[in-house]
């Protein structure tokens, strides 16, 4: 695994590479972002920026979807995947958060992942963007394999990625990271074919498989 140093070399690069790197699901409160976070599950963002656009406007609060009709959520959410499994999440979700937060997102790790359909990652994201609170990284596909690849971390378990991460990014940086991962690996360092000869960091890149 690489060094702070080096580490923090990498993190400058892709911030100039990736000035406007930030969350591509669109939402206007941290309500909505959490229920956009939990769709986004093995779905692309933009997927479900369609989706949601005419979904927040039919289930605008946490007690509307709380009531939800479970057969009409999943049709409505169909497009983005394991749509039975996400109605049940967001459906569960909302009624704890009607039930126990008064309607609220909760703004700590703790209360977030006591929420159906709420891990640590769905966490990271909604303190890190829609409060601005840094209690995690956000580990997902790109992140993981961005990390393993660049030599800031040595797993494929995101529990374990997440705190390699951490001791090496400082705590200001640990959303952003997540963000600027993700920008490098959709335009640059992607799962089948890595455009290596112009990636930004290659020079700091640990991956012994680098293309020429």
């Amino acid at each position: 695994m690489t060094t702070p140093a080096k580490a923090k070399q990498i993190l400058a690069i892709l911030e100039q590479a990736y000035p406007d790197a930030c969350v591509t699901l669109d939402f206007t409160n941290p309500f909505q972002l959490l229920i956009a976070t939990i769709l986004a599950a093995q779905c692309t963002d933009a997927r479900v920026n369609q989706v949601t656009k005419g979904l927040f406007i039919r289930y605008p609060t946490p007690k509307a979807f709380a009531e939800a009709d479970p057969i009409e959520l999943e049709e409505a959410i169909r497009s983005t995947g394991f749509y039975r499994n996400k109605a049940k999440s967001i459906i569960g979700c909302c009624k704890r958060l009607v039930e126990e937060f008064g309607g609220q997102v909760p703004q700590t790790m703790e209360a977030l992942i006591t929420l159906p359909g709420v891990w640590r990652k769905t966490a990271s994201i909604v303190l890190g963007n829609a409060f601005g609170i840094t209690e995690g990284i956000a580990v997902d596909t790109h992140v993981t394999r961005l990390a393993n690849r660049l030599g800031l971390a040595a797993s494929n378990k995101q529990d374990e990625i997440e705190a390699q991460l951490c001791r090496i990014i400082p705590r200001a940086q640990w959303t952003i990271l997540t963000h600027l991962l993700v920008f490098h690996g959709r335009a640059v360092c992607t799962a089948r074919r890595p455009d290596c000869p112009h990636c930004p960091v290659r020079h700091l890149c640990a991956w012994p498989e680098k293309t020429i």
